[in-house]
This record gives C-alpha cells, structure tokens and sequence, in this order.
C-alpha cells in the first residue's frame, strides 16, 4: 500500500513519510500561532521537493487549516483590511509565480528559503514599517504578499509585517491572518491551475498530506492557551529563521 502510494505520489517512501511529518509539524504550528504553515513547510521540504512543486501542495494544506480555522477568524479579524491585502495578492502571486517557473531548481531553493529567513529577521526584530499604515500600504504588502506566495508560499508573513505596522492586538492580528490566508487561496487556485502547476501529481500530493496537516492543526488548537500567546509567535520566527538558514547553508556548502 505505501509503495503504491508513493508511486502515486511520484515520492520515495521515506520522502513520502519525511513530508508527511513536516506537513503535521507545521499544522501544529499553524494551529496555534495562525500562520507559518507553508512557510515551515517550504522551509523544511525544499530539499525534498522544489518549491514550484510544493506551492500547489502547500495551496491545499492552507486551505484546509483555513476551513478548521476561519469561523473563529471570521469573527475576531479586520475583514475590511483581510479583504484589501487579498485582492493585491490576486494582482501578485503571477508575477511570483513567472519567476519561480522560469529559473533552475537550485536557484528556486535559495531565493524561497532567502525569503523566509529574511521575513523571519524582519519580524523577530519587530520591525516597524509605518508607510504601510495607509491605503497604498494595505494594497501594496497585498502585492508583495502574493509576490512571495508566487516565490515561497509564505504571503503570511509579509501580511504580518502589515499588521504589525499597525499595532494591532495579537489576537486580531491572529484572525486576520486566517481570514486573509483563506481569501488568498481562493484566488491563488486560478494563479495555479493558469501557470500549469495544479496537475494530478500536485493534487495527489496535496490531498495526501492535507490529512497530517489537518491533525496538527488540531492538535494546535488544543494546546492553545491564551495566555502563552506572546511566545508562539517568537518561537516559530526562530524555528523558520533556524530551519532556513540551515537549508541555505547546506545548498551552498553542498551537505
């Protein structure tokens, strides 16, 4: 059963079972932070996986934590602001993707781990970055958020920097990202599906790991605790920091 799978999935067994636990880490950290799911996931599974074949993977396990995730996110969230970053991500995840589709699979690697690690420094250094506290910030971090989506999956973490700009308390920050997440998939299917990257093999895979996603994020949710809320965030910041950089240094090292 596992040798058919794998084949099906076009993934060695132990890549298959590798990928699998990365996508269940990564809803366990999505499950209780709200974010960082494709970013571990295309931190992590890079050196199993190019990143232009795990972004449609990595489009389905978001919008399966979205859908366990956005009834709460719905409520709690800034629509109005998860609504403005979701059209400029319409508008930026193609040009992400014509980049991603058009350089070598070594250099695809290194531009999305450099991505990651980059938005993870900004964030643990909690850099602030007041222009984007207007109505062409809110439209443009939509762009540059679909523009990393294109490169790495990780449009989540541009909007953080968004929302951070504007002092928001963690919790709405938190929905707002779920409601954005979930809205941006939406729209990134067609992005997908129009650059050719949504085929069988991309949908098999997708559906294969959304199952230990889903479970982590579960499992997420129930170990949130409100109160520790202020260390989920650092913690995965430093986890994604660590995870890309490692993979970056072992592309250039050769290890």
């Amino acid at each position: 059963m596992i040798q058919s799978g794998s084949a099906a999935l076009a993934l060695p067994p132990d890549h298959l079972a590798l990928l699998g636990l990365i996508c269940f880490l990564a809803g366990v950290v999505r499950g209780f932070s709200g974010f960082a799911l494709s970013a571990m996931v295309m931190a992590s599974g890079a050196l199993i996986l190019p990143p232009v074949q795990l972004i449609p993977v990595c489009w389905w396990l978001e919008m399966t934590a979205s859908l366990f995730m956005m009834r709460g996110g719905w409520r709690e969230a800034n629509r109005k602001v998860a609504l403005g970053l979701a059209i400029g991500s319409t508008i930026g995840v193609p040009f992400g993707l014509a980049l991603t589709t058009q350089v070598d699979v070594e250099t695809s690697k290194l531009i999305a781990l450099g991505v990651i690690a980059s938005l993870a420094a900004l964030q643990l250094a909690r850099v602030q970055l007041r222009f984007l506290a207007s109505n062409w910030g809110l439209y443009g971090s939509g762009w540059m958020a679909g523009l990393a989506t294109g490169l790495a999956s990780v449009g989540g973490m541009v909007v953080a920097l968004y929302v951070l700009a504007q002092n928001a308390p963690p919790r709405e920050m938190r929905a707002s990202l779920v409601v954005f997440l979930f809205l941006g998939s939406v729209t990134t299917a067609l992005s997908l599906l129009a650059f050719g990257l949504m085929d069988r093999t991309a949908i098999a895979r997708g559906l294969a790991m959304a199952g230990p996603a889903a479970l982590g994020v579960i499992l997420g949710q129930l170990s949130f605790v409100p109160r520790w809320e202020h260390f989920y965030k650092p913690f995965c910041l430093v986890l994604l920091l660590a995870l890309a950089t490692w993979g970056i240094f072992r592309m250039v090292l050769g290890i």
